[in-house]
Parts: C-alpha cells; structure tokens; sequence
C-alpha cells in the first residue's frame, strides 16, 4: 500500500525527474490536511458501528426489495453479510483518507470483488448506493466535528463507486 507521498516519490523517480512546483503544491496541500484526515479517521474510528448501522436502515428503507423474500439481503445471514460488507467499505476507506491515496482501494477492495459478486449474485446498483449513504453520513459527522472541508472524505467513497460502476457485474 502506498500513501500521497510514497506514490508521488514513485512517479517522479520513475520519471528520473526532481520535484516540480505541481509535486510541491501536491505535497504541501498532503500534509495541510493531515490533521483534518487524522481527526476524520477518529471521528470514523469512534462511530464506525453506528455509521454501518444508520448507513443499512436507509439503504433498506430506500430499498426495501432487498429484504423481502428473493430480495439479496432477505436472510439474516444475507443481511449481516451486506451490514459486513459496508464496514468492509468504511475501514478500507478510512485507510485511503489517511494515506490520501486510492490504492488501498484498489489493493484489498477492488481486485476480485468482480468474481465474488457475480458468484454471490450481489446486485451492484445497491452496492454503490450503500457506499453513497455510508459516504453522506461520514461527512456529515465529520462537518460537525468542526472540520470545514470535508472534500478528502469525499475521494475514497467516490473512488469506489466510480470503479464498481464501471465494472459490468
């Protein structure tokens, strides 16, 4: 797993290039938000279960086919698998906010999650709307913390809907 500052070291040594203003600008706005995204981890950290809970009653009451018989989370097992499964996305998530970087994502989220879904028949419309309500109450938590800009929780959520979207499952 990388973090901002050991991806960018990688592109430019790759690159065989000193750091430029861009790599700079992008270093110095890393570690200006480095408190908000430590305080936004705690903040994450101290209300994870109750996040994950309020985040599963909105989705199904906004959803409640999914609960209904032939629904994906019919079954108390099916149920406690996606309350799981939308932690899974939260603490993975928290961990790109800290590390400001998606790779993580990418790494422990996204690689596999295709063949998993489709063998499972999970539904991925529900899925990215879920990630979307987890996302919604993070920030609004976050905000009332009194951390003014919340755009940094914004990317990993964001990252994981745009790439499971994307993806035909």
């Amino acid at each position: 797993m990388r973090d901002a500052v050991t991806s960018l070291i990688k592109n430019y040594d790759v690159a065989g290039r000193y750091f430029d203003r861009n790599a700079i600008d992008s270093l110095k706005s890393y570690f200006e938000s480095g408190t908000a995204r430590l305080q936004a981890a705690g903040i994450i950290n101290g209300n994870a279960a109750a996040i994950v809970k309020q985040a599963g009653l909105k989705l199904f009451e906004e959803q409640p086919e999914l609960i209904r018989p032939g629904g994906n989370a019919y079954t108390t097992r099916r149920y406690a698998a996606c309350l799981r499964d939308m932690d899974y996305y939260l603490r993975y998530a928290t961990y790109a906010i800290v590390a400001g970087n998606m790779d993580v994502l990418n790494e422990r989220v996204l690689q596999g999650l295709r063949e998993t879904y489709n063998s499972l028949s999970v539904p991925i419309g529900p899925t990215v709307f879920g990630i979307q309500i987890i996302k919604d109450i993070v920030k609004e938590k976050v905000a009332a913390a009194g951390i003014a800009n919340t755009s940094f929780v914004d990317e990993p959520f964001d990252y994981l809907t745009r790439e499971l979207s994307e993806q035909d499952i």
